[in-house]
């Protein structure tokens, strides 16, 4: 295997690269504006440094707006700024 290989069979695309339907006439416009790893919301340490050290500190939660992340609240720490990223949003249910 070479130094910059993917694990895993060659026939399966890299969960690393978001879904993009090719068939759309949008499709140049909605890659542009997807979140970066398909990530709608995510959390910070008000403070910096890294996301799982100091679980007793406040976070600050960001969402994407369609074009950059913009902060929307703060949570006391990281189990519920956590509870507040995996909370279902508008429009998750099943399609119908």
């Amino acid at each position: 295997m070479g130094k910059h290989s993917r694990p895993g069979p060659s026939n399966q695309p890299s969960r690393a690269v978001p879904y993009v339907d090719a068939d759309s006439p949008f499709a140049a416009y909605d890659k542009r504006r997807r979140p970066p790893m398909d990530i709608n919301r995510r959390h910070r340490p008000t403070h910096g440094g890294a996301g799982h050290l100091r679980p007793d500190e406040p976070r600050v939660l960001e969402e994407w707006n369609g074009f950059a992340y913009e902060p929307v609240g703060t949570a006391l720490d990281l189990t519920a700024a956590q509870d507040w990223v995996n909370e279902p949003q508008v429009g998750d249910g099943p399609a119908a």
